[in-house]
């Protein structure tokens, strides 16, 4: 087999018969480097940085060849160190960083301790190539889920929507595309055992999985599972008053309000709850917003359309 012509390694014949008219195909030529016995400071310091440049460069290629195209999937690797709650991880041919805001809060890593990350994205555009690796992404959570469950990756159950709050608490929300599977069973395995196997990736983070449906007053009400919901009222604007036995009330808002928040997230809706006893009664940190609602009050503080600002804004002038 013919070798690749390489200009660094190879030389045509009739240029090499130039220099030894004996010289034969496949034959090594020698050619004697200039020979420097002293060199100045400047000229070392250049070598070093041109030496160190192109490592750099045949090091980005060779992160670039391997983790490029593998966004999105799951990686394992151990923990090298932590800088400024950020965490070094060995991947073996490089070196990645999880963020402090991509860690699970309140989860601890010990030197050489291997773990898996969700790979974020392969930074090129820096002087050294980044790997940023993440365990708080939801998509962490599918995509071990992915890992566990065969109908997943054979694509008879399908991952709908997903709410997370890293270290605490995630709603995942499973649809089956095959009649007869139990997408929610799937998911939860023989005696618990593919939930567990993900919880404990996670460190004991609580998963509620329900099922997806298309119809707005069961996909909410199968929400704010565990809690068990008596009536669900859509209304305009996708938004929902959900009324729930007064022993229910403080299940179905949770802690902080955070079962009744993450519901908002995985379902789109403005969530209401309110005990099914006491209607008009607005609860505690029962009413939940969606992201969407979140970003557009940030933009408006003071909950006022833009309509309502310019005629204050001419009552001012007047």
């Amino acid at each position: 087999m013919v070798p690749v012509y390489n200009p660094d390694r190879h030389i045509f014949i009739d240029e090499a018969q130039k220099m030894k008219k004996d010289a034969q195909v496949s034959e090594e030529l020698e050619f004697p480097l200039e020979a420097h016995e002293d060199f100045g400071r400047i000229a070392s310091q250049a070598a070093k940085q041109v030496i160190l440049q192109r490592l750099r460069e045949v090091e980005r290629d060779s992160v670039k060849k391997e983790y490029q195209g593998k966004e999105g999937e799951i990686v394992s690797g151990l923990v090298q160190r932590m800088e400024r709650g950020n965490v070094y991880i060995d991947l073996g041919r490089a070196v990645g960083i999880m963020f402090y805001n991509e860690t699970i809060p309140g989860e601890h890593y010990r030197l050489g301790e291997r773990l898996r990350f969700y790979l974020l994205a392969v930074q090129e555009e820096t002087r050294t190539p980044g790997v940023i690796l993440s365990r708080s992404h939801p998509k962490f959570v599918s995509k071990l889920f992915e890992l566990e469950v065969p109908e997943i990756h054979e694509g008879l159950v399908e991952i709908k929507a997903i709410a997370r709050e890293a270290g605490n608490r995630t709603k995942i929300a499973v649809a089956s595309k095959i009649e007869g599977i139990d997408p929610v069973g799937s998911l939860v395995g023989q005696r618990g055992t593919r939930v567990m196997a993900v919880t404990n990736e996670l460190g004991n983070e609580k998963i509620d999985i329900i099922e997806w449906s298309e119809d707005p007053d069961k996909f909410i009400a199968s929400s704010l599972s565990p809690a068990k919901v008596r009536s669900v009222d859509a209304l305009p604007r996708r938004e929902a008053k959900v009324l729930v036995p007064e022993d229910q009330l403080s299940l179905a808002i949770g802690r902080g309000g955070q079962n009744v928040r993450l519901a908002a997230k995985l379902t789109g809706w403005k969530i209401d709850v309110r005990s099914q006893s006491r209607p008009d009664v607005v609860q505690e940190g029962g009413i939940a917003e969606t992201e969407k609602e979140k970003l557009e009050a940030e933009e408006k503080p003071d909950g006022r359309g833009d309509e309502n600002v310019q005629i204050e804004k001419e009552n001012k002038t007047e």
